[in-house]
């Protein structure tokens, strides 16, 4: 399932169905790209059997992001546009200026943006108006955003909230650290980040290292804070969580594969099954590493995104 997530809350008890989700998505359905359109995006059926854009198991949401763009590099078009200035100079006897340049680039763009090729790719965003989640697949915030953007549009007063803990996972991660102690339910892994608040920006990375809480102590005493960490939860699943919350590397451990057998399902069912152990899962992975976090601090979000 998911491999990266970006974190919002919603309301818990939500009340809207998958239904009435996804006949405000019905708009925003993907549409390819135009020949002089750089980027299409759109919601897409997450499965074939999918009743509409929202794929629903357990009460449970699922959504999935599409989008399409034009791979047309700068370089491509600087060349032609230097090889026509060329001509046009030829042309008219001497070379064109700023602004003529400015047309020529913008000409050269349209010509070659229909014979661009075009790259797919899709994300998927995972809705728990149960318990109050909203996460997407993503790495970056910035691509989350463009998911939230769109439901923001689609959704009348769309009551999503920004997930701000009373400790900061930065300064929580550098005490865990520095005690040499995770919180409960949780391991550290050989894997973390510290770097350095000075202007400097010194950066100490250990991969697949194991974590020595003296020379650790050394570095936060000089400085240094903790901006990435690789933990376990509950020996079921092992991520990597970075000073903003997001969290990526996601994976589950042998111990929960072991005691979720599916053979014998059909591709669907086994979609299904894997998604609702993922959710399950990472509901109770989300609520114990809030708490470790002290809780958190309400903060709606601006629709303007």
């Amino acid at each position: 399932m998911f491999k990266n997530a970006i974190i919002y809350r919603l309301p818990a008890r939500w009340h809207i169905n998958a239904g009435q989700l996804s006949q405000h998505l019905a708009p925003q359905t993907f549409k390819r790209a135009g020949n002089m359109d750089m980027q299409s995006q759109g919601w897409i059926q997450p499965r074939e059997s999918s009743n509409g854009l929202v794929h629903q198991v357990n009460r449970q949401f699922l959504l999935r992001l599409q989008t399409e763009k034009k791979i047309l590099p700068s370089s491509v078009i600087n060349q032609v546009t230097r090889e026509r200035a060329k001509e046009l100079e030829e042309q008219q006897g001497f070379p064109p200026g700023r602004k003529q340049t400015k047309e020529l680039k913008e000409q050269v763009t349209d010509e070659l943006l229909p014979r661009a090729f075009t790259r797919l790719s899709s994300m998927w965003v995972w809705i728990d108006p149960v318990n109050g989640w909203l996460v997407a697949d993503s790495s970056t915030s910035a691509r989350a955003e463009e998911a939230l953007k769109l439901l923001f549009k689609a959704v009348p007063k769309f009551p999503l909230e920004t997930v701000r803990t009373v400790m900061s996972p930065g300064a929580a991660m550098t005490d865990w650290l520095a005690s040499d102690e995770a919180p409960e339910g949780f391991t550290v892994d050989q894997d973390t980040e510290l770097r350095s608040t000075a202007e400097s920006r010194a950066t100490v990375r250990y991969v697949r290292h194991t974590l020595e809480a003296d020379q650790l102590r050394q570095h936060i005493e000089t400085g240094k804070q903790c901006t990435r960490l690789a933990l376990t939860w509950a020996d079921k699943i092992s991520f990597t969580m970075a000073e903003n919350l997001s969290i990526k590397k996601i994976a589950l451990l042998d111990v929960l594969k072991e005691n979720h057998e599916l053979t014998g399902k059909n591709d669907d069912e086994r979609f299904d099954g894997d998604f609702m152990l993922f959710t399950g899962e990472l509901q109770k992975l989300l609520k114990d590493l809030i708490k470790a976090l002290g809780g958190i601090v309400a903060e709606p979000m601006k629709e303007k995104l």
